[in-house]
């Protein structure tokens, strides 16, 4: 493949080949997209906590969260399942790849179909159980019309009393739920075009498009008031950036990947490889965002709000973490299937090493400037830089394990991987239940800390037992000249 170009060749490996040099220039594209994410979301953030009331806020990051958790288990993890099989077909010199989009793609639409018309349908319910207790009214607003429902109005943005807060989230979660079907598949498509070695979809539409519209759409909103009185507005907002992903996703496997009949048996194949890491996917999808609805739930929309903006910060590292991962899990898989132990502890070494030198420094940073940092999402955030201190030494204390689960999964252990992410949620759970309605946000960050660190420990002990891989060695130091390391084959 030439770029963005036509097809030139069926057999370009694109990233399954190449070493550490050309690993370290894929993990850069990702990296590229991550930044301008990463400084989109924050920025968005930034709008929601500078234009609503705390409680508002609180709903609106709560939906978001719950639009993504559950969009994360209703996408199966085909998307790694279709790198798969892509780079495999390819490797083996398949041309007709087209049959395992349709066998990832059929379930996953259902699915999702069939959650959105539930959560439309019982929206209440599920609102009521999201916030058991609604939030008092913010003190001190001069208030705009009588009532328990009134919307009032301060100098900290738009005030809501605790029935617009309960009447915001109820809308947020009938309005996502119309566009889940749109999310998930969208980030399924994008998934794929890894497979066909470009991280240049990913880069553009996941990392640029989506994440740059959604600040553009829901800061506007937030900002300047125009979303005043129509509670469907802002997560809608939220929302559309996903169909030009999807639609420009789709149009470029289009051109990529021929269309041919369907071969019976690629569905039974499919998930046969796909279902175990479907379920550890799911997993995964909710220890990632869990943490904030168990938030709104015990401690109320206030707490969430201030929880997110101190947390927001660890987006950087996750989205660091996922560039270099788009990146080398293609050759991991290749290396641990063909038994080359060197090669996968050169990836391992070069991807952790370079994950400690593009991180440690901004969380050491963040935990300095946190009390001035904070000051940007409002008066009422400032008190959260205990929570970001936890937060800085909990990421750099997981980001030199490496990507441990990355590996343990390319070397084929799913259902050790999956283990290993319930024991983290049951940690996360047990802590949160515990901690959070004593201590709000600062419990749900001891909480979190005490998942990953046995989310990233347990794998580490793993891999270091079944194949003696460590995340720093005699590769760590020569991954930071890549340009001078031995191109792998």
């Amino acid at each position: 493949m030439t770029g963005d170009g036509a097809i030139s060749s069926p057999e370009v490996p694109g990233p399954v080949a190449g070493g550490a040099g050309s690993l370290v220039k894929g993990g850069m594209a990702g990296l590229a997209g991550a930044v301008v994410n990463a400084g989109s979301q924050f920025l968005i953030v930034v709008a929601l906590t500078r234009g609503l009331d705390t409680g508002t806020a609180g709903a609106v990051f709560t939906a978001t969260t719950l639009c993504l958790m559950v969009a994360g288990i209703l996408r199966l993890d085909s998307g790694n399942g279709l790198i798969y099989f892509i780079a495999r077909s390819r490797r083996h010199g398949e041309q007709d790849i087209s049959r395992y989009f349709r066998a990832a793609l059929a379930p996953v639409i259902v699915l999702s179909i069939l959650t959105a018309i539930i959560v439309i349908v019982w929206g209440d319910a599920i609102t009521a159980v999201l916030l058991p207790n609604p939030a008092p009214a913010v003190s001190g607003a001069v208030t705009a019309a009588p009532g328990p429902d009134s919307v009032t109005a301060g100098s900290g943005g738009v005030m809501a009393g605790s029935g617009a807060v309960t009447v915001m989230l109820g809308a947020a979660i009938r309005t996502l739920a119309v566009a889940l079907p749109v999310i998930v598949c969208a980030d399924v498509l994008v998934s794929a075009t890894r497979g066909l070695g470009s991280m240049r979809p990913t880069a553009l539409l996941s990392g640029v498009l989506q994440p740059g519209a959604q600040f553009v759409l829901v800061g506007g909103l937030a900002l300047t008031g125009a979303a005043s009185g129509l509670s469907w507005t802002l997560p809608a907002a939220w929302a559309v950036p996903a169909l030009p992903v999807l639609v420009l996703s789709a149009l470029w496997l289009r051109r990529r990947v021929p269309s041919g009949p369907y071969v019976s048996g690629t569905a039974g194949e499919f998930w046969r490889y796909a279902a175990p890491r479907a379920l550890g996917g799911a997993v995964q999808a909710v220890f990632q965002r869990l943490d904030i609805v168990i938030v709104a739930m015990l401690a109320g929309p206030e707490e969430a709000a201030l929880y997110t903006a101190a947390t927001r910060f660890k987006v950087v590292g996750q989205l660091v973490n996922q560039g270099l991962a788009q990146a080398v899990q293609p050759r991991l898989v290749r290396a641990l299937a063909e038994g080359d132990l060197s090669l996968a502890r050169k990836l391992y070494q070069t991807t952790t090493m370079w994950l400690v030198v593009l991180t440690w420094p901004l969380w050491l940073a963040y935990a300095a400037l946190a009390p001035w940092l904070l000051r940007v999402f409002g008066d009422g955030y400032r008190h959260g830089a205990a929570v970001a201190a936890v937060l800085a030494a909990t990421m750099m204390l997981a980001t030199s394990c490496g990507m441990v689960d990355v590996v343990l999964i390319a070397a084929g252990h799913t259902a050790s991987s999956m283990m290993n992410i319930l024991g983290a949620i049951a940690v996360t759970v047990a802590l949160d239940v515990l901690l959070v309605p004593a201590h709000g946000a600062f419990g749900a960050v001891l909480g979190w800390s005490g998942g990953v660190l046995a989310k990233n420990v347990l794998p580490l002990l793993q891999i270091a037992r079944l194949y003696e891989l460590r995340p720093f060695g005699v590769h760590s130091l020569p991954s930071l000249r890549p340009s001078r390391v031995e191109e792998a084959t």
